[in-house]
């Protein structure tokens, strides 16, 4: 499974691709120059069950330590993942 992150002048995502197909795509917003709100987090059927949803949010978490922001998650898939796991609620 990889993650690949591509931003945009004030949004950005990050999608999971496994053997050339996507597996899934978690979108943001950025919200001035120190947070990014987590909006939409989708993951093909196919790839149900395999943690593809916290994947993304820990390459989430990995970006926000690396740039010193932090992470609003509004996305209901996001938000219960930050809620499960202590260990990354340090970018909230």
């Amino acid at each position: 499974m990889e993650i690949n992150h591509r931003k945009e002048e004030n949004k950005g995502a990050f999608i999971a691709t496994e053997n050339g197909a996507k597996a899934g795509e978690m979108t943001y917003s950025k919200a001035g120059d120190t947070l990014i709100i987590i909006d939409h987090t989708e993951v093909d059927p196919a790839f149900g069950g395999q943690g593809v949803g916290k994947k993304m949010v820990l390459s989430a978490v990995d970006f926000a330590r690396e740039n010193n922001i932090k992470i609003l998650p509004l996305c209901p898939f996001a938000k219960a993942a930050f809620d499960k796991d202590a260990t990354i609620q340090d970018v909230l």
